[in-house]
């Protein structure tokens, strides 16, 4: 989408993100003078490099994370696991979650271990109806050789019964997954 302004001055508007591609000016740009001209190309300029750096494919797409091959075989192992929770697919969350599986809980009623998460994965998870779940991921962090941590940003929303017969719950939060590298793949030690 293009937006002329007087001094015949066109400029390409920033549309989704990144489409900021050039600022040019029309042949009645000849009656302005050199100084207001070559403002016009320093602007255009310094638009065109903020163009080429701040909106560069180094990211993986959709994320904040860094295009490389490490990071990318991480988020298809978490996308595997947002899968599977939307499709309420029980037996992958299993296999995708490590038997030494620990989440700390608010207080020591609320920690999860293995045993506990496949308890609530066959019960109350089976309850839910109509999950999505979307993932922003925003970091992932190599700690040690043995460690890798994945914040994300999620959006779930999802039905479950109860009194009002059935109840629509939504919740955005920040979250953090902890992986440890298993075979060719990983293994989720926290954050289910």
């Amino acid at each position: 989408m293009s937006k002329r302004f007087r001094d015949g001055m066109t400029w390409k508007l920033l549309l989704f993100g990144c489409s900021m591609s050039q600022m040019s000016t029309n042949s009645s740009s000849a009656s302005l003078g050199n100084g207001a001209r070559m403002l016009g190309v320093a602007v255009a300029l310094a638009l065109a490099g903020f163009s080429a750096t701040g909106c560069s494919k180094g990211f993986i797409p959709n994320t904040d994370v860094p295009d490389n091959a490490e990071n990318r075989k991480v988020i298809l192992f978490c996308e595997q696991y947002r899968h599977a929770v939307e499709e309420k697919n029980v037996g992958q969350l299993l296999k995708l979650a490590s038997p030494g599986y620990h989440k700390r809980g608010v207080g020591s009623d609320d920690d999860v271990d293995f045993i506990s998460l496949k308890d609530f994965l066959t019960s109350t998870f089976q309850a839910t109806d109509g999950i999505r779940y979307e993932i922003r991921y925003r970091r992932v962090t190599f700690e040690e050789s043995t460690h890798v941590s994945v914040d994300y940003t999620f959006a779930a929303s999802y039905r479950i019964p109860g009194v009002k017969k059935e109840e629509w719950r939504h919740s955005v939060a920040d979250n953090r997954l902890d992986l440890v590298p298993d075979g060719d793949g990983f293994k989720i030690m926290s954050g289910m």
